[in-house]
């Protein structure tokens, strides 16, 4: 009975375990410093990629706060294209840190 008790236990506890995917929060400010709702982020995996806009490795849209979410992302850097209407984040924050696997990173990026 006791063999049985830990063995539950043990099931309970694996198929509750949820391993974390590398993910990306990007919050979108203007140069007021207020977050934006409706901006377009666009993730690129290399640079030529990035100045050409073809290959998007991932894409989303902020949301009332302001915030895109990525997950199951490749834990390197990315470099970014944020637009919205008639402001975009060129010439500032153009390339991501390298993100850190199985984590959810954070970052912030303002356009003018």
């Amino acid at each position: 009975m006791k063999k049985i008790t830990v063995l539950v236990l043990i099931s309970i506890f694996l198929l509750s375990f949820q391993i974390i995917k590398t993910q990306l929060t990007v919050t979108v400010r203007n140069e007021l410093g207020n977050t934006e709702e409706g901006a377009t982020v666009m993730l690129f995996e290399r640079e030529e990629d990035y100045k050409s806009e073809k290959n998007v490795a991932a894409e989303g849209v902020t949301d009332k706060k302001g915030i895109a979410k990525f997950k199951d992302l490749k834990a390197i850097s990315y470099y970014i294209i944020v637009r919205k209407d008639d402001k975009d984040n060129a010439g500032g924050g153009e390339q991501t840190s390298r993100l850190e696997a199985n984590k959810i990173n954070k970052i912030t990026v303002v356009i003018q």
